[in-house]
């Protein structure tokens, strides 16, 4: 079909349809690329410290678009004053040239200099603000201490100490008490990460052998995503994590939650039969994505969450049983911990309350038994280079079948 009409040769309001058209057509013909509200979007800011760099952004965006007018508007008024409007004007000699106008150059420089200004009172003060928390919020501050790995977060509570054990310890889910300043030490045991909160925090680099830190707050319960900023090998794209903030009450119900040892699910007579288990199959080297509370609106992240520290209602005690004695058989114990049970690796997270989890693999992939069976089979298909592959797999040969993977499923679901 010929479409003279937005031929380039049909004029210049031709070319800038099939321009504006060509431009809809990128993202695949879906203008919701227009919208800023997505998980990870720095336009809004759901605490202090976000709302203050949301800020600064938008002085500069204002400064430098009064700026882009300015400029512009003087640009269009020469093209148009002093353009070309006769045959004899394009060959006609350049006027005299001169050195400029003294009051205009020192006007600009003077402009310059007050926009800068205008820039600069609100980004000195939103740096002393966002770097440590305010002196009146400081006795109320709660303190985390955040570790970057290849390529996961490991968090740790210092004042939430367990008998005989030490701090209390999760991985790639930070659950924090809502309305309350919170000061994350940040630490690498490897190359430099860098922790992003988009919507409570600026990142800010975990760099090795040298402390670093941020405070950030929420100021209702949420949900937030968060990512490594800063690349650090074959999976920092996939280098994730959550931020779960609760109110008070939930905060401490918790945390004593969490200081217990992992759940134990009654075992029945041996003589029982595992039911067989079977789970969906994904394309090879797929990545992963939690993306039922897209597909159920009615479900916030946060409900989702909350709904996720239950155990579910039909789980087998003996695939339960079956799968707890494969987790040391398979040397799963050599790298994670799981307090109460076998255990005592601290190469990978702690899995004491895995199953509570509303992720897995670094926050990549959703917390269900599809996606963890998923994970089970080809870790280094789902998250390559990863370290339970390269260091758990491959030297110990770990083989699992199908059995196994619902086995151990079925186990590290029931961890609540």
């Amino acid at each position: 079909m010929r479409l003279s009409y937005f031929s380039p040769g049909h004029g210049r309001w031709g070319r800038a349809a099939l321009a504006l058209g060509g431009l809809a057509l990128l993202p695949g013909c879906d203008f919701n690329f227009w919208r800023m509200d997505g998980h990870q979007s720095t336009m809004v800011a759901s605490g202090p410290v976000a709302k203050a760099q949301l800020d600064v952004f938008y002085v500069t965006c204002w400064v430098t678009l009064v700026i882009f007018i300015l400029v512009g508007a003087v640009l269009a008024y020469a093209t148009i004053k002093f353009r070309a409007k006769t045959d004899a004007d394009e060959h006609a000699e350049p006027p005299a040239q001169g050195h400029g106008n003294p009051f205009i150059e020192i006007g600009l420089i003077g402009a310059s200099i007050f926009a800068l200004v205008i820039i600069a009172i609100p980004t000195l003060r939103g740096i002393w603000y966002t770097y440590e928390v305010p002196a009146g919020q400081k006795a109320g501050a709660y303190e985390v201490t955040a570790t970057g790995y290849q390529w996961w977060f490991k968090f740790e509570y210092p004042k939430e100490q367990i008998d005989g054990v030490g701090p209390l310890v999760t991985g790639n889910e930070l659950v924090i008490p809502a309305g309350r300043p919170v000061v994350v030490q940040l630490r690498t045991v490897d190359v430099i990460h860098s922790f992003w909160v988009p919507k409570l925090a600026g990142k800010v680099d975990m760099i090795p052998n040298r402390g670093n830190h941020l405070w950030l707050q929420a100021d209702e319960p949420g949900y937030f995503w968060g990512q490594c900023a800063e690349y650090c090998g074959d999976s920092h794209a996939v280098m994730r994590f959550r931020v779960v903030a609760l109110s008070a009450k939930d905060f401490a119900d918790w945390v004593a939650g969490q200081k217990q040892t992992a759940r134990t699910v009654a075992a029945q007579s041996t003589g029982a039969d595992a039911p067989k288990v079977q789970f969906a199959s994904f394309k090879r080297n797929q990545y992963g994505y939690s993306g039922k509370w897209a597909a159920d609106a009615a479900v916030s992240p946060l409900d989702n969450w909350k709904q996720q520290q239950s155990p579910a209602p039909d789980e087998s005690p003996v695939l339960i049983a079956q799968g707890r004695r494969l987790f040391t058989a398979k040397t799963c114990a050599g790298c994670h911990t799981i307090r109460g049970h076998e255990g005592i690796g601290i190469t990978g997270p702690e899995l004491t309350h895995v199953g509570a989890r509303t992720t897995i693999a670094g926050g990549l992939l959703e917390n269900n038994p599809d996606q963890m069976a998923r994970w089970l089979r080809h870790p280094d298909q789902v998250k390559p280079g990863n370290k339970m592959y390269t260091t758990g797999y491959v030297p110990n040969n770990v083989q699992l079948t199908d059995d196994d993977v619902g086995a151990l499923v079925a186990y590290l679901a029931s961890l609540k």
